[in-house]
């Protein structure tokens, strides 16, 4: 049995039972009465400071993208005066957009997008976000409370999505090095209303949902939100998205200074996943055997063509229940504390291809009609993931002498849960293969089950942080935050002696579970950020920022890896990053359109890499990104809204191996520059006609053995449209379009380049938006 110990740091026996329990009595113990001497309640500084929960505006005319505030208290200022690039992508934007989904919504944030398909034959699940050249799937976040699982996230309750770009470690603890993704669900409001979408498009797309709201009392109101899906996706045979879920939720002492939101999320899905297309025949192809170089100049397979078989699925099921209490003192001084346990369960298989020449099968070279491509590669997932937490946030507002602060701080008490049990097939249970250009999915004879082996994490963390804006007049503003995050990591598995990185069998025959490897990390990650902003004008900002975050091994899944070349060996350091950021904010139009630009600087370091000469690997790799990011969000008339994003990056690997396929620095499956657009207009006559345009540049794919495969993934161009005409007071028709000019472009690539996801074609879908 492979056992590690790690205590880098003393360290008392654990509290965090009675910590989860104490936390709100401390949370209280906090709010002594603040005198905020000479801080004045109509300075618009200290009132746009506050947060105003409750309040829903809805624009009468044209549509409006821009929000002035991030829902987390963490964030004392409105986005004009907060030192850092962060996107809120609205209701309204993402509606009229027709997105349903977490990575739909993320196409208006500039160089944001799932690029990676995964490795080898396993493919990417769920929400498989890159942002800035960095895996970010594992900072997604709902309300400010890690969301964990590999599953596809919908919007049927979300009001708003918040991209934060640049560690957010002061904010979240644990994150991706360049930012992090938080979403925003819908609260009841005191207000009768209902509504409900039907929507039917191309690909055999059926998608319903319903929002009801209804006020039960004085200061109380009951919220519903509710959808349904079953759908094809345009372009794909076979694939399938079907989900349904549920949402409700209660608010107590709305319009009061004590407000209690209570709400539950039920979401089931039943998909049929894409394990992609064979890149054959796309440009850069080459034959993977110099044998039959014939195969090099075979034909494209078609995008539609579906590889997995009858037997493929992804079942996730995901539970969310959420207190939310808050407790406004006086205009200076309120308190929040959230409770969430969540759970997510998933269940998968997905039959994947390797198209090297082991298995792709020319049985006539002459006539690719003939050829197949073996579908030996099962991927299985059954996979749980849990949490719990409870937040407790404090916000003063008071003055020390002629300078204000807008003060924030908190503890977090969270208990995470990861649990992995491994599938293989039964000994001679196969499928067979696939011809390459009519593959027939009437493949169900696997037989698979569970082979003994197994893996359990659970991480349990305490953290503390502080933030304070400090306004020096009406020009000077600091704001200074720091985290520190006690956590325990405890890890424990069994392996099948034998295989790859599992213990040797001795006398066992091979693939005998035994104890594999068993680990514990105790360890402190202390964060922080300080950023200056100068206002020249009332509406104006500039501002240079530093920032800092850490993610430890396990750090995404909560699972330990005893290879060597693993960045989630328990052995190692904490990934570090740090950005530098140079930006300006501008509010134009009587506060109508809000403009950013700024530059940024990414380092991240404690890399995992090989050294060349004696073969082991080393935490001496370091990486960097760096470019710049322009935004424009708002409404240039009270008729027409408009958000937009452009961005640089240039990514690269400063110390370490190369790990694009060219043996070039640059970082895989990262655009040098991206742009995203959309734009509506309402004619006096109420018809809203709108459209977007979207840019990735060019990215590499990862580095590996693969022969022949494309190592570049080309620049493309993407424009959709939309019109909304209203019927009546109840009734309104949306019609988009998607890709106008059906440009055949790769979505993402996996690893070794022998399949990619292929972008949706031309597509429409016709949505009738009901409300009472």
């Amino acid at each position: 049995m492979a056992c590690i110990a790690s205590r880098k740091h003393p360290t008392r026996p654990s509290t965090f039972t009675r910590g989860m329990a104490a936390s709100l009595l401390t949370g209280l113990a906090l709010t002594v009465p603040a005198h905020a001497g000479s801080t004045d309640a109509n300075d618009p500084q200290v009132r746009d400071a506050r947060r105003l929960p409750g309040i829903e505006v809805r624009a009468t005319r044209g549509a409006d993208y821009r929000a002035d505030m991030v829902d987390s208290p963490k964030f004392t200022q409105p986005l004009l005066d907060t030192p850092q690039t962060i996107g809120i992508i609205t209701r309204d934007l993402f509606e009229q957009q027709g997105a349903t989904t977490l990575t739909e919504a993320l196409r208006n944030s500039p160089g944001v997008g799932t690029f990676y398909v995964g490795e080898n034959g396993s493919t990417t699940t769920g929400d498989g976000i890159y942002m800035r050249g960095f895996d970010t799937s594992g900072s997604i976040f709902v309300d400010g409370v890690r969301d964990l699982g590999s599953i596809s996230r919908d919007l049927f309750n979300i009001e708003q999505v918040e991209v934060t770009k640049g560690p957010d470690g002061t904010e979240y603890g644990r994150t991706a090095p360049t930012g992090a993704v938080n979403m925003v669900t819908r609260q009841p409001v005191l207000d009768d209303r209902a509504g409900a979408s039907l929507g039917y498009g191309s690909g055999q797309q059926r998608r319903a949902s319903a929002d009801l709201n209804r006020q039960i009392g004085d200061h109380s109101a009951f919220r519903l939100d509710a959808v349904g899906q079953d759908s094809g996706v345009p372009g794909r045979d076979r694939v399938r998205n079907r989900r349904w879920g549920v949402a409700p939720a209660l608010a107590f002492g709305l319009g009061t200074p004590t407000r209690v939101y209570l709400d539950v999320l039920h979401i089931r899905q039943t998909n049929v996943p894409d394990g992609g297309v064979p890149t054959l025949g796309l440009p850069g192809y080459t034959s993977p055997d110099p044998v039959r170089p014939r195969i090099g100049l075979a034909p494209r397979v078609d995008s539609a063509n579906f590889y997995g078989t009858a037997q493929d699925h992804d079942e996730v099921t995901a539970d969310m229940l959420t207190l939310i209490v808050e407790h406004q003192f006086n205009p200076d001084l309120s308190l929040r504390n959230t409770t969430r346990w969540g759970r997510t369960r998933q269940d998968y298989l997905l039959t994947s291809f390797r198209g090297d020449a082991a298995h792709l099968l020319t049985p006539d070279l002459a006539d690719p009609s003939t050829w197949a491509i073996e579908r030996s590669l099962p991927t299985f997932k059954r996979r749980s993931n849990r949490i719990l937490t409870n937040q407790t946030n404090l916000r003063v507002d008071f003055a020390t002498g002629t300078v204000i602060h807008n003060l924030s701080a908190g503890l977090e008490l969270t208990g995470e849960k990861a649990s992995d049990i491994d599938l293989a097939p039964r000994e001679g249970s196969t499928w067979p293969a696939a011809n390459l250009y009519h593959p027939d999915p009437r493949a169900d004879g696997l037989r698979y089950g569970e082979t003994g082996a197994w893996s359990t994490g659970t991480t349990n963390t305490a953290a503390a942080y502080v933030f304070d804006t400090l306004k020096f007049g009406p020009r000077w503003q600091v704001t200074a935050g720091a985290r520190l995050d006690r956590y325990t990591t405890r890890f424990d598995s069994v392996s099948l002696c034998g295989e790859r990185n599992s213990p040797a069998c001795g006398a066992l025959p091979a693939g005998t579970p035994v104890p594999g490897l068993s680990a514990r990390i105790v360890d402190t990650l202390p964060n922080g950020k300080l950023g200056v902003l100068y206002k020249p004008v009332p509406n104006g900002s500039i501002y240079a920022n530093l920032a800092l975050s850490q993610e430890p091994p396990g750090g995404n899944t909560l699972l330990f890896s005893s290879s060597a070349r693993s960045a989630d060996n328990p052995g190692l350091d904490p990934q570090r990053a740090s950005t530098t950021e140079l930006g300006t904010k501008w509010d134009l139009l009587d506060q109508r359109l809000l403009l950013t630009a700024a530059l940024y600087r990414t380092v991240v370091r404690n890399e995992l890499t090989q050294d060349p000469v004696d073969q082991q690997y080393y935490q001496a790799g370091r990486k960097r990104v760096q470019g710049i990011e322009l935004g424009i969000v708002g409404r240039i008339t009270d008729d027409w809204g408009v958000s937009a994003g452009f961005t640089t990056m240039d990514a690269k690997v400063t110390e370490g191996a190369s790990v694009s396929n060219d043996g070039s620095s640059d970082l895989a499956y990262t655009p040098a520059s991206a742009f995203t657009a959309w734009t509506t207009y309402h004619l006096p006559f109420g018809l809203t006609v709108g459209g977007g345009a979207r840019y990735a540049g060019a990215m590499k794919r990862g580095t590996d053995g693969a022969i022949g495969t494309p190592g570049t993934i080309g620049a493309y161009w993407v424009f959709d449209a939309m019109a909304s005409l209203p019927v009546n007071r109840h009734l309104d028709l949306q019609l988009n379009l998607y890709n106008l000019f059906d440009r055949h472009y790769v979505a993402a690539i996996n690893k070794s380049g022998y399949r990619y996801t292929p972008g949706t074609p031309r597509a429409a879908m016709l949505t009738a938006n009901i409300r009472f």
